[in-house]
């Protein structure tokens, strides 16, 4: 059985959640071995940000059974990029599969999505959005956040204090675990500092995590290492 997020994002002082660049079991099992608390992948999803593209399910079924029976800790997924991507045959699928979590952008999750019972839920939002309308949302069945909120232009450059204020400020203004992506070019260094702010997760991309076996095992390592100094 697995680990639920909520559990972890309970326990944890701060938890390591990792988003693999590529659906491929090697990646997976280097941010295990690095010691990855949660493990994201994703389907129907063109990613600009790295430079990958995602298939259907159907195209991994065999890696997801791979990586789900290597790793006790919660699987999630992004399950598209856009509204009309997102297929209920196939979250059905990814439930099979063992993914017990979906991350998705709010303006792009339909409605029904919030009746999958199989499913913790969570979603982003971006630079577009309002804090000061989320308020409370744990009572809609929401397990945590991700605050993607970093323009895109600014993606890969260092997380500076400014930073740090406008996730203070989310983390104070709604009643759900808030996790942070690496959209900026985060440094180890940077765990403590997140940590004060009130984050309770960092999620580490291809941004910091590269796209290979060696690239990832080494940076997870090594943010492992600070969070364990927590």
């Amino acid at each position: 059985m697995s680990v639920s997020l909520e559990k972890i994002l309970e326990k944890n002082k701060m938890s390591l959640i990792v988003s693999i660049p590529r659906n491929d079991p090697a990646l997976a099992y280097a941010a295990m071995r690095a010691g990855a608390d949660a493990i994201k992948m994703h389907v129907n999803v063109e990613h600009w940000a790295s430079g990958n593209s995602f298939a259907s399910t159907e195209a991994y079924v065999e890696s997801f059974r791979d990586i789900r029976e290597q790793f006790s800790g919660p699987l999630g997924v992004v399950p598209g990029g856009s509204f009309e991507a997102i297929k209920q045959s196939e979250l059905e699928k990814l439930s099979e599969l063992g993914f017990n979590y979906f991350s998705i952008y709010a303006h792009h999750m339909p409605t029904w999505m919030l009746e999958l019972n199989k499913y913790e839920k969570t979603f982003a939002i971006t630079s577009d959005y309002s804090i000061e309308s989320l308020g409370n949302i744990h009572d809609l069945g929401i397990t945590a956040m991700e605050a993607s909120i970093i323009q895109a232009n600014e993606y890969g450059s260092p997380l500076t204090f400014k930073d740090i204020l406008a996730y203070r400020y989310i983390v104070q203004n709604t009643d759900v675990p808030v996790m942070i992506p690496s959209q900026r070019l985060l440094l180890p260094s940077d765990v403590a500092p997140l940590h004060t702010a009130g984050v309770n997760a960092v999620m580490l991309g291809a941004v910091v995590i590269g796209q290979t076996e060696e690239s990832i095992e080494r940076a997870v390592a090594s943010f492992k290492n600070e969070l364990d100094k927590l």
